[in-house]
């Protein structure tokens, strides 16, 4: 079992930052696939951007965060960071730290996610 907890959402204008945070606890990250998803009201969880911690830390991001968020992992700390650039109206959601699933073709599903964290809210005004 892993538990995380995410910190670092809050209220940022468009073209703003944020950094959202996720530290692990009861087992190493490097056991597991760690990434973000994001759920906006209405909507269904999806894939945000992964770390494959045990694989030389190979990343992947979906593409409407490519080259504004960026992912890493401290694993001497068990943390797991998203650093969040050039943010947009429509990234407004509820953002959650998972651990634990298959990446298919750059990708992930929610339903395949083995822990979650209880989410952080990030909230961008136009």
């Amino acid at each position: 079992q892993v538990q995380l907890a995410e910190s670092g959402g809050g209220l940022v204008q468009a073209g703003g930052s944020l950094r959202l945070s996720c530290a692990a606890s009861g087992r190493t990250i490097g056991r597991y696939t760690m990434g973000w998803f994001r759920q906006a009201p209405g909507k269904e969880r999806e894939f945000v951007a992964a770390a494959v911690t045990w694989s030389g830390g190979t990343t992947y991001y979906a593409d409407f965060v490519k080259g504004r968020f960026t992912i890493s992992t401290d694993n001497a700390k068990n943390t797991v960071l998203l650093q969040m650039n050039s943010l947009k109206f429509e990234d407004t959601a509820i953002y959650y730290c998972a651990a634990g699933f298959p990446l298919i073709g750059g990708t992930a599903r929610g339903a395949d996610v083995n822990f979650w964290g209880q989410g952080t809210q990030v909230t961008v005004s136009s």
